[in-house]
């Protein structure tokens, strides 16, 4: 599937290591569920993200419910949990709530760190 300008792309098990692993830029996956209150509350944020890093940045969402192999692979325990991706290994995880600025800030970092 393929994701609108800015949107957050949907990942799942067959589109994962294309997308995500094998992807030259850094991604950043958001793993969470349709019943998860603070799932909701950061859905908003993940498109302006999206928008903010365009080009140097992909963004997806993995659901926990649909795609429960991929949140145990990443040993995903709460969530919601974002882990950045580069050259397919995990750089950095963020559980919980966060506002906007604050993971903005740590992308920037990370892609500044990766150059």
């Amino acid at each position: 599937m393929t994701a609108q300008p800015h949107s957050a792309v949907i990942l799942s098990e067959e589109n994962f290591s294309a997308l995500v692993l094998r992807n030259k830029r850094p991604s950043l996956v958001d793993f969470w569920a349709e019943w998860c209150g603070l799932c909701q509350v950061m859905n908003p944020v993940l498109p302006e993200i999206a928008s903010d890093f365009a080009g140097r940045l992909m963004v997806g969402k993995v659901n926990v419910d649909e795609h429960s192999d991929l949140a145990a692979r990443y040993q995903v325990q709460s969530i919601p949990t974002r882990i950045v991706f580069r050259d397919g290994q995990e750089i950095e995880r963020i559980v919980g709530a966060v506002r906007k600025h604050v993971l903005s800030g740590r992308l920037t970092a990370l892609l500044k760190a990766s150059r």
